[in-house]
């Protein structure tokens, strides 16, 4: 079934809605998006594309664009791999009237190779739920904007919930916790937070490496047999995660002792796997599968007029609602930035004010259709990730289930860690951080 899986993902553009290149007029806001709809991340790739583009095409088929000014999306493949990453934005930073409003990589990689390029370009980054963990810290990283969480915050939380479930977090001393992760700078994110709860919390942790593209897993997961951890987290992507709970079947590792991080809790990660994927269990990003009002305004404005990238029956899924809060993010920035500079094609440097300025209230929220999908966000110069909250849901053969409250990260860890590896950061690429309080 893996095997086929992956054929499928190689092919899967051939069955995708291609978009046509955008053509942006002078009252037009250009707006990229780095895809991949190729290879084999397009599984989890192709839902979260179509949900970033019928957002933005419902703003325009709804709302007649952002105040006016229509939106004009191209996409770019990238097939994951950050050399094509970088192509694409050379090719599109200056497209459109004022140049591309702001862009998401949906790549660790490529999002480090972009976090060099965009001071000098003024666009900022939108990297909901991945990137450089320190980016949290605005002072040293302007453009950079790791909306809603990081994998320093998905780490903490994994740990937090293994402690609910073994009765308290003092039951962590003397257990074991290993760590299979995509061999990519975005399996690594999670690493130094993981070693800083170990060290604060008495367990024994292991970090297993899997080779791109991750449909190579016997020997990591016989090791995990031999070793017995007590829970196994998953920061894996694309077939990589299908194949590591197939494995964990294989070797005989509960399923509902592997926690993944929210980029392995969709459903191209469990269906695969029938029914030895029951009982595992992935981080959400706050939001999980189910559909709320905006589905309801898709529906009437895009699916029922053959206008939507995604499928009916697969709106509502896990990776296209990520895509429609990615993108409703980008909008709010755009709007928010409107109020200081106008109702007009905004360059990335205004918009950069707009990120940085906005402040999605729970009013807000519930305005925008998107009430019970996320908690209010408020952005700073100080905070560009503007929440740190999570919960956990389980698969139980046929849907998710959330199966948690709202847990918080725990600053007191955190904060030192993103004021540490920024301050590094910023020395080693001769940075001054700016002063916030003289920022408006």
């Amino acid at each position: 079934m893996l095997r086929t899986f992956f054929l499928m993902a190689t092919a899967a553009i051939g069955a995708s809605v291609a978009v046509a290149p955008a053509l942006a007029q002078q009252n037009e806001q250009y707006v990229p998006a780095l895809v991949y709809r190729t290879g084999p991340y397009a599984p989890n790739g192709i839902p979260f594309a179509n949900g970033v583009m019928d957002y933005w095409n419902l703003i325009n088929e709804r709302d007649g664009g952002i105040n006016g000014v229509k939106l004009a999306p191209e996409e770019c493949e990238t097939g994951y791999a950050t050399d094509k990453g970088v192509e694409c934005y050379e090719r599109m930073k200056s497209k459109g009237a004022t140049g591309a409003a702001y862009f998401s990589p949906l790549s660790t990689g490529i999002t480090f190779a972009l976090t060099e390029k965009v001071p000098a370009d003024k666009i900022p980054l939108l990297t909901m739920g991945y990137g450089r963990s320190e980016s949290r810290n605005g002072a040293v990283f302007p453009w950079n904007f790791i909306a809603a969480g990081s994998y320093w915050t998905a780490a903490d939380v994994a740990i937090q919930h293994i402690a609910k479930e073994l009765g308290g977090a003092d039951k962590l001393k003397g257990k074991k916790i290993s760590l299979v992760y995509h061999d990519s700078p975005y399996g690594k994110e999670p690493i130094p937070a993981l070693e800083a709860r170990a060290k604060q919390d008495g367990f024994t942790f292991k970090a297993i490496p899997v080779t791109h593209p991750g449909v190579e897993q016997k020997s990591q997961w016989l090791s995990i047999r031999q070793d017995r951890p007590d829970y196994v987290l998953l920061w894996g992507w694309g077939v990589m995660n299908p194949t590591s709970i197939s494995e964990a079947a294989a070797v005989g590792f509960p399923r509902d002792k592997i926690i993944g991080v929210w980029w392995a809790g969709a459903e191209p990660d469990v269906v695969p796997g029938g029914a030895q994927s029951a009982g595992y269990k992935a981080l959400m990003l706050q939001h999980g599968a189910g559909k709320y009002q905006v589905h309801a305004d898709i529906e009437k404005h895009l699916i029922s007029k053959g206008k939507a990238q995604v499928k009916a029956e697969e709106a509502g899924h896990v990776l296209y609602n990520r895509g429609l809060l990615n993108s409703m993010i980008g909008v709010e920035a755009i709007r928010t930035a409107q109020k200081k500079f106008g109702n007009k094609p905004l360059t990335g440097e205004q918009i950069r004010w707009g990120f940085e300025n906005l402040d999605l209230t729970a009013a807000r929220i519930k305005e925008l259709g998107f009430e019970g999908m996320i908690k209010p966000m408020k952005f700073s110069c100080e905070d560009h990730q503007g929440a740190d909250e999570a919960r956990v849901h389980q698969w139980d053969g046929k849907e998710w289930k959330i199966i948690s409250d709202y847990y918080t990260a725990d600053r007191k860890i955190l904060d030192p860690m993103v004021k540490d590896a920024s301050a590094k950061y910023g020395a080693e690429k001769k940075i001054d951080a700016r002063d916030c309080s003289k920022e408006s």
